[in-house]
């Protein structure tokens, strides 16, 4: 079970996340979790080119390490990259301490300030440790695309009426979002360039 758009009350609640950009202009924030693969990864950044559109991606220090050229790649065309642990670690079942080495060894590969816990799940604990070296990530939109139970219309309109100016957006490098994200990332990308919006890499500064 997951919420396409997460609830203001879960915002408050959690301790000191990004959930979303206040924008006053129409801008987005693709998001995109678990690469680089080669299966998928080279066709988002063929994709993401022609609208000068610029995204942020989640890495798994172990797919950094095996493809090391993707990642140069993302990075030299201008994306963010953002640490999501080295070996994709549900928060909830990692101790404290072997998290945090798990983070760091993908920081080795990554060199970011960004951070998004795999699941969108971790202990306050963990947060709590992450949060001086690191702005956390979490998401406004959540497009479902890893969901091979919805179809590829489904994941594209999850997007298309949630997002707004400012919302950060969860796709997914992975693949068992292949034929959703083949299907929806143009899409968006068109829509919204067609609404006036732009695309924009998350900073650290936000």
């Amino acid at each position: 079970m997951y919420l396409v758009k997460t609830p203001a009350l879960l915002r408050w609640l959690s301790p000191p996340c990004l959930w979303r950009v206040s924008a006053k202009e129409k801008v987005l924030y693709l998001t995109f979790d678990d690469g680089p693969i080669p299966e998928l990864t080279p066709w988002i950044l063929d994709t993401l080119q022609p609208f000068q559109a610029k995204a942020t991606f989640f890495c798994v220090g172990d797919n950094v390490h095996k493809y090391p050229d993707i990642f140069k790649r993302t990075i030299a065309e201008g994306h963010a990259a953002g640490n999501h642990t080295f070996h994709h670690l549900n928060g909830w079942k990692t101790p404290l301490t072997p998290y945090l080495d798990n983070v760091q060894r993908c920081q080795e590969q990554v060199n970011t300030r960004l951070f998004r816990p795999p699941y969108g799940r971790m202990t306050r604990q963990q947060h709590a440790a992450l949060h001086a070296d690191y702005q956390v990530v979490m998401w406004d939109v959540l497009s479902g695309d890893f969901d091979q139970s919805i179809t590829p219309q489904k994941c594209l309109n999850n997007v298309l009426r949630n997002a707004r100016p400012g919302s950060i957006v969860v796709l997914h490098d992975n693949i068992k979002a292949t034929e959703n994200i083949r299907y929806a990332l143009p899409r968006i990308l068109q829509v919204f360039s067609n609404k006036g919006y732009r695309f924009e890499s998350l900073h650290h500064h936000h």
